[in-house]
Protein backbone atom coordinates (compact mmCIF):
# COMPACT_ATOMS: atom_id res chain seq x y z
CA UNK A 1 0.00 0.00 0.00
CA UNK A 2 1.16 3.24 -1.31
CA UNK A 3 1.57 5.91 1.60
CA UNK A 4 -0.23 9.39 1.40
CA UNK A 5 2.47 12.22 0.95
CA UNK A 6 2.14 14.82 3.55
CA UNK A 7 1.81 18.15 3.17
CA UNK A 8 2.09 20.45 5.90
CA UNK A 9 0.54 24.06 6.88
CA UNK A 10 2.50 27.34 5.75
CA UNK A 11 2.05 30.54 7.79
CA UNK A 12 2.19 33.55 5.28
CA UNK A 13 0.63 36.03 7.52
CA UNK A 14 4.14 37.55 7.40
CA UNK A 15 4.05 38.14 3.66
CA UNK A 16 1.25 41.26 4.38
CA UNK A 17 2.39 44.00 5.45
CA UNK A 18 0.81 45.73 8.69
CA UNK A 19 -1.69 48.13 6.66
CA UNK A 20 -2.29 45.29 3.79
CA UNK A 21 -3.70 43.34 7.11
CA UNK A 22 -6.26 45.53 7.75
CA UNK A 23 -9.38 45.50 5.40
CA UNK A 24 -12.83 47.32 6.29
CA UNK A 25 -13.39 46.94 9.83
CA UNK A 26 -11.06 43.92 9.86
CA UNK A 27 -7.57 42.41 10.92
CA UNK A 28 -5.62 39.35 9.42
CA UNK A 29 -4.79 37.20 12.47
CA UNK A 30 -3.45 34.47 10.06
CA UNK A 31 -3.41 33.04 7.04
CA UNK A 32 -1.90 29.90 6.36
CA UNK A 33 -1.60 27.97 3.02
CA UNK A 34 -1.97 23.73 2.53
CA UNK A 35 -0.03 23.28 -0.60
CA UNK A 36 -0.50 25.79 -2.07
CA UNK A 37 -4.13 25.07 -2.95
CA UNK A 38 -6.26 25.68 0.00
CA UNK A 39 -5.93 28.80 2.41
CA UNK A 40 -7.50 29.20 5.41
CA UNK A 41 -7.64 32.87 7.04
CA UNK A 42 -8.47 34.07 10.30
CA UNK A 43 -9.77 38.16 11.03
CA UNK A 44 -10.69 39.53 14.13
CA UNK A 45 -12.92 42.61 14.20
CA UNK A 46 -13.07 45.06 17.30
CA UNK A 47 -16.91 44.60 17.50
CA UNK A 48 -19.24 41.45 16.27
CA UNK A 49 -17.99 37.95 15.12
CA UNK A 50 -14.82 37.01 13.74
CA UNK A 51 -14.24 35.87 9.90
CA UNK A 52 -13.16 32.40 8.85
CA UNK A 53 -12.04 32.76 5.15
CA UNK A 54 -11.83 29.11 3.56
CA UNK A 55 -10.33 28.81 -0.14
CA UNK A 56 -10.04 25.33 -1.40
CA UNK A 57 -10.74 24.89 -5.86
CA UNK A 58 -14.14 25.88 -5.87
CA UNK A 59 -14.78 26.11 -2.66
CA UNK A 60 -14.50 29.42 -0.97
CA UNK A 61 -16.53 31.66 1.57
CA UNK A 62 -15.92 33.00 4.99
CA UNK A 63 -17.69 31.33 8.26
CA UNK A 64 -18.54 33.81 11.18
CA UNK A 65 -17.76 32.54 14.35
CA UNK A 66 -17.59 33.80 18.28
CA UNK A 67 -14.15 34.90 18.89
CA UNK A 68 -13.79 32.82 21.64
CA UNK A 69 -13.86 29.81 19.50
CA UNK A 70 -12.30 31.52 16.65
CA UNK A 71 -8.66 29.44 16.57
CA UNK A 72 -10.38 26.26 17.82
CA UNK A 73 -12.47 26.10 14.82
CA UNK A 74 -9.59 27.45 12.50
CA UNK A 75 -7.84 24.29 13.92
CA UNK A 76 -10.67 22.20 12.76
CA UNK A 77 -12.01 23.08 10.06
CA UNK A 78 -7.85 22.58 8.72
CA UNK A 79 -8.13 19.04 10.16
CA UNK A 80 -11.29 18.36 8.17
CA UNK A 81 -9.37 19.38 4.83
CA UNK A 82 -6.34 17.61 5.77
CA UNK A 83 -8.75 14.42 5.88
CA UNK A 84 -9.42 14.68 2.41
CA UNK A 85 -6.62 16.44 0.63
CA UNK A 86 -4.55 14.25 -2.02
CA UNK A 87 -3.04 16.83 -3.80
CA UNK A 88 -6.11 17.34 -5.92
CA UNK A 89 -6.66 21.62 -6.66
CA UNK A 90 -10.05 20.89 -6.15
CA UNK A 91 -12.42 19.15 -3.30
CA UNK A 92 -13.17 15.67 -3.51
CA UNK A 93 -17.00 15.08 -4.78
CA UNK A 94 -19.58 15.90 -1.80
CA UNK A 95 -16.80 17.46 0.13
CA UNK A 96 -18.01 20.67 -0.27
CA UNK A 97 -21.41 20.01 0.67
CA UNK A 98 -21.08 18.73 3.74
CA UNK A 99 -18.69 21.45 4.65
CA UNK A 100 -20.80 24.10 3.96
CA UNK A 101 -23.48 22.80 5.92
CA UNK A 102 -21.00 21.96 8.91
CA UNK A 103 -19.61 25.13 8.72
CA UNK A 104 -22.08 27.29 7.63
CA UNK A 105 -19.52 28.97 4.84
CA UNK A 106 -21.30 32.01 3.08
CA UNK A 107 -20.51 34.06 0.46
CA UNK A 108 -20.68 37.48 1.43
CA UNK A 109 -22.18 40.27 -1.59
CA UNK A 110 -18.68 42.14 -1.13
CA UNK A 111 -16.43 39.20 -1.56
CA UNK A 112 -15.70 40.23 -5.50
CA UNK A 113 -17.59 43.24 -5.34
CA UNK A 114 -15.93 45.67 -2.95
CA UNK A 115 -16.43 49.06 -5.33
CA UNK A 116 -19.10 51.57 -5.94
CA UNK A 117 -21.31 50.75 -8.60
CA UNK A 118 -22.42 53.94 -8.90
CA UNK A 119 -19.09 55.43 -9.90
CA UNK A 120 -18.60 53.08 -12.63
CA UNK A 121 -20.73 54.72 -15.26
Amino acid sequence: MASRKQYTWTKVTDTFSEEERYYKDTYLEKDEVYDMQVEVSLFSRPDGPYEIYVSYGLMHGIIYVEAAKATDICEAIKADIEKVYDGSANPPEGFIDTFAKKYDIQLPPDTFFDFDIENLF
